[in-house]
């Protein structure tokens, strides 16, 4: 079964290495095989990543693109040790992350991922 983007006029997707950039139209695509994809709005730069749950994510973003869990494995634990240790409440999440990560689904640990993000914010909320 084919999975259906809808792309917004000027909206950008990740599918494998390659950016796709939509022109001005709405555009709808159906895209078949394994590659990584990822929508624009999912998408996280190192300069868009200004929080440490921000900063798990594109590790695992960067898993999921490159598909290479082996080389960024240090770096990502070493994010989750500090936010650990910084908020023991977020143990829960990131373990979810883990266990996607562990069985192969980087999307699904992506998805965690996010949900660790919202977790954060609201801790911050909470704080002020």
């Amino acid at each position: 079964m084919s999975l259906k983007v809808e792309l917004k006029p000027g909206e950008r997707l990740i599918v494998g290495n390659c950016v796709i950039t939509n022109s001005d139209q709405r555009t709808r695509l159906f895209i078949d095989g394994k590659a990584p994809i990822l929508r624009e709005k999912d998408i996280l730069t190192f300069e868009t990543a200004d929080s440490p749950a921000k900063r798990i994510y594109l590790a695992v973003q960067l898993m999921y693109i490159h598909e290479d869990v082996e080389r960024l494995t240090k770096d990502y634990f070493q994010l989750v040790n500090d936010i650990i240790t910084a908020a023991p409440s977020t143990i829960r999440i990131v373990d979810e992350i883990n266990n996607e990560i562990l069985t192969g689904n980087l999307y699904k640990a992506l998805k965690a991922a996010k949900k660790l993000i919202q977790y954060e914010q609201e801790l911050l909320g909470n704080a002020e």
